[in-house]
């Protein structure tokens, strides 16, 4: 027995000090026990053990009413008898020893006497086990805090490093060593961290103090040190290898949508995505957690701290004042530390909210647009917890099962007074939706003139046919929102602020999405829709969403197979949108049926350089404007120019097929050029204005059709399937003649978003234009048309954020028409076709 055991201290440890000398009165006793046969002074022995447990029950009494300075004494008593007992035991055992080796020297050992003399050492290499156990260390604190702090340094590191990839350089490029390594991984993961004190950038300190938050909430929910860090570092390099894998194969991170594999039981799916050269990192890492995690599970073996907050919950042991104030601070540091971490989560991307503030006051600046960049340039785990979750929109306060019910059969009743004015059915028809990147008329724009038209075809298309100026919620950017408006029907006004690009942070969690290629989906099959990007499609996690969305392939050029016609114009590094339409007209070409075609462009994709060899708009500019902004528009026009001339020779090639074709077209967003402009509020609603037509081949029974002007003028890309259907006379479902109404009552509703890029979190209220274009605020409109407007909010909400009643109706179902108009196909070579178009209908 030695004095540090029970020594001063561990005199503020009581319940420790109580279970110490319990452990070693148990030891001390099994000693006694093996050797008792040997001692000699058998009255000595048992009055020093009665003094023993007097003294011990005397303690424990002391315990609770006196002083340390009291228990201190008593425990030096304690002390002083242990020591003479103990000497007392090693004199009985060397006599035993010494028995034993004298029997040993006997020829004759009888086997039970062998047996005792293996059962007396078992007994005494046992006790000393004991012994030893209870006389471990305790690791200090600071060791924790140096393990704590490595241990999330390196989950930092560890997850950055799997969204970097080495440069690849051609065998003829003359970069050097210095080069090489600054471009390298370690080079990347150098600047990640070096760029606190060179560019005042805390990102890495961010992500540090976020992964440390959830390594101490772990922490206090567990109370073991060395487990919790078992867990954190094996779920660190768990999520790194994923990382790492997933963003070799689809160029984006992991985001909290893909976690549905594993709840969804589909954990065979994901091993299968690991890369046949990705076996060596897997068995590194397995090899790596391996070694870590036994090391833990040692050091938590010799670690004689019961807890980082030391507490009992046996009822003998836990009704004491000490123990029930270590309960207590470990449960309160447990749930701050939660709630602060769930807190931060929940509002990381709540606009102007403390954690959204807190992590920008440390250097983040969100991507929304791309989740990989994002990840690089603010760390996976921003990533991460920024798309964990976006406040959808408020509840409505009639929101209920009935409501919905009501609503439904509401507007069932007005597509069918819609259906009985209409003959033709929209699946009847292929219709190509083509989103044009950046496309609007640059003359429309304030102080810019250009001596010839940029845009004659489209205007002259304009004249002839359905068209208007679409109110754009971007400017300079945010094409993914305007898309996801034209293909969903619903519209970012209704949207809280906070939800700044649902292809981000609402489609990625939302089990069942609806869209209107899935009408014709219903009509063929899987092979109903199909969408076109000539560019990667990781970008908006368009992947992952066109699958949800129902289209059979997005084909990109990345995808495989890849998009087939990539040509370039000049030196322009995006593919034309002549090679845009190829695309989309061998698909046509190639299909038994009518089909939902997507097209998403690129030719007019910013930076404006100087790719074209020969521009004329250089030398027909006539704006009054700087020559740097000048010659951004410039470039810009002659793309504009290049487009214009690319749709009209793709309208005259739809116009000899004899399939009823019908083209959406419209302009995302005006490019962040037009710097004069900008500077001038007055100007804000116009560059939020962008073209837009609906037209229809000569095949078509509504070639030649063209709305009238209240109804087409102004719009937005919500309302652009409700208008095509209008236009090509064709019957709707009780959605689309929801959207018919609102139109007719708000032509135009959008979130402006006020900041170039196209991306944030837009006006205070939505803006709505009315039929001659002029804003139009919100509280003035009619009761009609706020109640319009409150049951749009409704179905948004169901669909987005709700119970999703409206799909077990019959909302989206569209009515197909007995008697659909023939088209020039089936019209029969005959002269009097009246008499047979006769025939046909009775």
């Amino acid at each position: 027995m030695q004095q540090t055991i029970i020594g001063d201290s561990e005199i503020n440890e009581p319940e420790t000090e109580r279970e110490e000398a319990t452990d070693i009165t148990k030891a001390e006793r099994a000693n006694s026990t093996s050797t008792i046969d040997n001692v000699a002074d058998n009255v000595e022995r048992a009055r020093t053990l009665s003094r023993i447990a007097e003294l011990l029950r005397s303690y424990e009494y002391k315990l609770q009413t006196t002083s340390i300075a009291d228990r201190k004494e008593q425990l030096s008593c304690i002390d002083t008898l242990l020591h003479r007992y103990e000497d007392k035991l090693q004199a009985a055992d060397n006599v035993s020893v010494a028995t034993d080796s004298q029997t040993e020297a006997q020829p004759e050992q009888t086997p039970q006497k062998r047996l005792n003399a293996a059962a007396r050492c078992c007994k005494r290499i046992g006790n000393s086990v004991r012994t030893m156990w209870a006389k471990r260390p305790k690791l200090s604190y600071v060791l924790y805090a140096v393990v704590f702090i490595t241990v999330t340094a390196a989950s930092v590191l560890f997850l950055q490093w799997s969204v970097y990839s080495e440069p690849v350089y051609s065998d003829d490029a003359e970069v050097d060593d210095v080069t090489r390594a600054i471009n390298g991984v370690i080079g990347q993961l150098t600047r990640f961290v070096c760029q606190m004190w060179i560019e005042q950038k805390m990102t890495f300190l961010l992500n540090f103090l976020v992964l440390g938050l959830a390594y101490l909430a772990l922490l206090f929910i567990i109370n073991r040190f060395w487990i919790t860090t078992a867990v954190f570092g094996t779920v660190m390099v768990v999520f790194s290898v994923a990382n790492k894998f997933k963003v070799s194969l689809r160029n984006e991170p992991i985001i909290p949508a893909d976690l549905s594999f594993i709840s969804g039981g589909n954990t065979g799916e994901i091993l299968s995505f690991i890369p046949s050269d990705g076996q060596d990192l897997v068995q590194m890492a397995i090899n790596g957690l391996a070694i870590f995690i036994i090391s833990c599970l040692i050091l938590q073996l010799l670690d004689r701290r019961n807890g980082v907050i030391s507490c009992r919950w046996r009822p003998s042991r836990f009704l004491t004042a000490t123990n029930i104030t270590a309960v207590l601070t470990r449960i309160v540091a447990a749930a701050t530390s939660v709630i602060l971490l769930v807190s931060f989560v929940w509002n990381l991307s709540v606009s102007h909210s403390w954690a959204q503030e807190w992590a920008q006051s440390l250097s983040d600046t969100p991507l929304l647009w791309d989740s990989l960049s994002d990840s690089r340039n603010n760390g996976p785990a921003m990533t991460f917890l920024r798309l964990a979750h976006a406040k959808t929109m408020d509840k409505p306060e009639d929101y209920s099962k009935e409501a919905m019910e009501e609503l439904s059969e509401r507007y069932s009743n007005t597509a069918s007074e819609i259906n009985a004015t209409r003959t033709a059915n929209l699946s009847d028809n292929t219709v190509i939706m083509v989103l044009s990147e950046t496309f609007a008329d640059p003359t429309r724009v304030p102080d810019v003139s250009f001596g010839i038209d940029p845009i004659p075809n489209v205007r002259n298309i304009k004249n002839n046919t359905t068209s208007g100026i679409m109110l754009s919620p971007g400017y300079g950017g945010g094409t993914a929102n305007i898309e996801f408006q034209a293909l969903t029907g619903m519209t970012l006004a209704n949207f809280d602020s906070s939800l700044q690009v649902p292809y981000q942070q609402l489609l990625p969690h939302m089990e069942q999405v609806y869209s209107f290629n899935q009408i014709w989906n219903e009509a063929y099959g899987e092979d109903g829709s199909v969408a076109f990007h000539p560019y990667y499609k990781n970008l908006y996690l368009r992947d992952s969403n066109y699958k949800k969305f129902g289209f059979s392939h997005l084909y990109t050029l990345d995808s495989d197979p890849a998009i087939e016609h990539q040509d370039r114009i000049d030196n322009s590094p995006n593919v034309s949108d002549a090679a845009a339409y190829q695309n989309v007209l061998d698909s046509i070409n190639s299909a038994d049926h009518p089909q939902f075609i997507q097209l998403v462009t690129m030719q007019n994709h910013m930076p404006y350089n100087d790719y074209y060899a020969a521009n004329e708009f250089k030398a027909a500019d006539t704006s009054p404007l700087p020559d740097g902004e000048r010659w951004q528009i410039e470039n810009y026009a002659k793309g504009v120019s290049l487009t214009d001339q690319a749709t009209a020779d793709f309208l005259a090639q739809l116009d000899h097929i004899d399939e009823p074709i019908t083209v959406i077209f419209y302009g995302d967003h005006l490019p962040s050029i037009y710097t004069t402009a900008d500077s001038n509020e007055a100007n804000s609603t116009i560059l939020h204005e962008t073209d837009y037509f609906i037209w229809s081949n000569a095949a078509s029974a509504s070639h030649n059709a063209k709305l009238a002007p209240e109804n087409a003028d102004y719009t937005s890309s919500n309302y652009f399937m409700a208008s095509a259907a209008e236009h090509m006379n064709a019957l709707v479902s009780p959605f689309l003649a929801l959207l018919t109404i609102t139109h007719e009552q708000v032509p135009a509703i959008s979130r402006i978003i006020a900041q170039a890029g196209g991306i944030g979190d837009g006006t205070a209220s939505s803006t709505c234009l009315d039929k001659q274009g002029n804003t139009v605020d919100m509280d003035s409109l009619s009761p009609e048309a706020k109640q319009i407007l409150n049951d749009y909010r409704l179905v948004q909400y169901d669909l987005s954020a709700g119970k999703g009643y409206l799909w077990q109706t019959d909302f989206f179902d569209v009515e197909q028409s007995e008697h659909p108009p023939l088209t020039r196909r089936q019209v029969p070579e005959v002269q009097d076709t009246a008499v047979q178009t006769w025939e046909y209908w009775f």
